[in-house]
């Protein structure tokens, strides 16, 4: 539901009226306004109008007679009245607005017994509301304390771990370091020990020119077939005298 439109200071005599008497006539609105004033019923019809245009009121009729009836709870619309009043007049202070309002008429017996239970329940709720604040506050103060030392622990045992970690990885480099070392001589030894194998190289290099002189013995093969001619002359020598014979 909207939010009801501020009602004037007449306007809000009228819902009273509403209020308290139940569904009216303009008429009956009229002779029951709180102040009593004179006025005419055009100034009430009018002032009904304006209700009933603000959603405040509604409207029906009953044969020939218009009745109104408030559209809203006394509540809803007082509780914005009465803190708009304690604002502007009082300054948000309820204890002065109070004290000024019963010095501003008598109280019945009836009203008299309505305040004092009001009051009373008020302050049965206010102390219950002091002591549900501080057990709050314990609570919250337990609960905040006890977390304060668990994280501690916790950053200690994780921090512990990443200790122990990063000095096992410390004592792997550390001994990689000093195998590496050892090795190294090794290393040089082999080194040392190709070195002397090279001159071996060397010198099986310069045996190479025997193969040389191996190669140039091959032309003593080559006189050696040069002579074959003179074989076939002898044959063809020998053939010729056998046919004389």
């Amino acid at each position: 539901m909207a939010r009801p439109s501020h009602p004037s200071n007449l306007e809000l005599q009228a819902l009273s009226v509403l209020w308290h008497e139940g569904p009216s006539t303009v008429a009956t609105v009229l002779e029951t306004l709180p102040d009593k004033k004179d006025r005419a019923y055009t100034t009430v019809l009018t002032v009904m109008q304006s209700l009933e245009r603000k959603n405040l009121v509604k409207r029906v009729l009953v044969g020939r007679a218009h009745v109104y009836e408030a559209a809203y709870a006394q509540e809803v619309i007082v509780q914005r009245a009465t803190h708009d009043f304690l604002t502007n007049a009082f300054g948000g202070r309820l204890g002065e607005a109070l004290l000024a309002i019963l010095s501003a008429g008598t109280l019945t017996p009836e009203e008299n017994t309505n305040i004092e239970r009001e009051l009373q329940r008020h302050k049965t709720m206010a102390a219950k509301k002091t002591p549900a604040k501080k057990a709050a506050k314990k609570a919250v103060v337990k609960k905040v304390a006890p977390k304060a030392p668990a994280k501690k622990a916790v950053t200690k045992v994780a921090k512990a771990p990443a200790k122990k970690a990063v000095k096992k990885v410390v004592k792997k480099a550390v001994k990689k370091v000093a195998k590496s070392a050892k090795k190294a001589p090794a290393k040089k030894a082999v080194k040392k020990t190709v070195a002397k194998k090279a001159p071996a190289k060397k010198a099986a290099a310069k045996k190479a020119p025997a193969k040389k002189a191996v190669v140039a013995k091959a032309p003593v093969k080559k006189a050696v077939v040069k002579k074959a001619p003179a074989k076939k002359v002898a044959k063809k020598a020998v053939k010729k005298a056998a046919k004389k014979a």
